[in-house]
């Protein structure tokens, strides 16, 4: 039989462990924000999330795919201006939070004087926190003036990823889909027509563009394949966002419905009102 003592000393040195597992987590953390550029705003909002849905897929995909550090969260830091929000990103942070467990974050920066309360909430509101270590992804929005979105995966080492579309492609990555070349190619050759002709072209080009929408989803109920992809999530946000969608062909409009009978697709749309 034990004696009570040791079993008194093996519990403390357990619980000794734990904090001290606790405590490198939230100084990774640390270290990572205070490493990065934008480590300096000083007006901060906080606001976490803990609603997500029960896991789909095992948690240790997203570690295969991004690594895994003993007591060490992998952060993702995205900068985005205020006045023209990233919605495709919005989206997929919500598509994420329904199959991982997200540490969601919100920040202003110092370069915005003020920032709308939709936005600063746009992640929705945590009543309890957990400890760093029990989460799987740290995602945090930072509201600053940027002329496009910017975003560090790795703050330490690599350079910023620009761009709304090629944001949206590296998180939709995290979801592990594998296409051939042919699907690949489509996917992004439809994230760039959203992103340059549909978002920011003429009217001209957005007619060219809805055009070729409403062939394709006249074969699919999808833009590529099958299933959802970055490419749908990217041109609904893009058509969302010129208030082109009312003026859209059938088939577009039928797939748009499609596309907001999803969740995070109807969350964004509250964001709009």
């Amino acid at each position: 039989e034990a004696d009570p003592s040791l079993q008194a000393l093996e519990s403390r040195q357990e619980e000794i462990l734990r904090r001290l597992y606790e405590l490198k987590s939230a100084v990774d953390g640390l270290s990572k924000m205070i490493q990065t550029p934008d480590a300096d705003f000083d007006v901060t909002n906080i606001i976490q999330t803990d609603e997500f849905s029960p896991l789909t897929a095992n948690g240790a995909d997203l570690d295969l795919m991004l690594g895994k550090d003993y007591g060490a969260l992998k952060d993702v830091v995205i900068n985005a201006n205020p006045s023209q929000p990233p919605l495709s990103l919005l989206v997929l942070h919500s598509l994420l939070c329904e199959r991982y467990k997200i540490l969601s974050a919100v920040h202003t920066h110092s370069s915005v004087k003020s920032v709308p309360e939709n936005l600063l909430k746009c992640f929705g509101e945590q009543t309890k926190k957990q400890p760093r270590h029990e989460y799987q992804l740290g995602f945090t929005l930072i509201w600053k003036d940027v002329p496009k979105p910017q975003m560090k995966f790795s703050v330490q080492t690599m350079c910023p990823i620009e761009g709304e579309g090629n944001i949206a492609r590296f998180l939709f990555s995290l979801f592990g889909p594998k296409y051939n070349a042919v699907t690949s190619t489509l996917i992004d050759s439809w994230v760039d027509t959203a992103i340059f002709q549909l978002q920011e072209g003429s009217s001209k080009e957005r007619g060219a563009v809805l055009r070729s929408m409403n062939a394709a989803l006249g074969k699919s109920s999808w833009l590529v394949g099958s299933e959802l992809s970055v490419a749908d999530v990217v041109a609904w946000c893009a058509l969302r966002r010129t208030g082109t969608a009312n003026a859209a062909p059938a088939n577009v409009q039928k797939w748009m419905k499609c596309c907001e009978n999803l969740a995070p697709f109807s969350s964004v749309l509250k964001l709009l009102k």
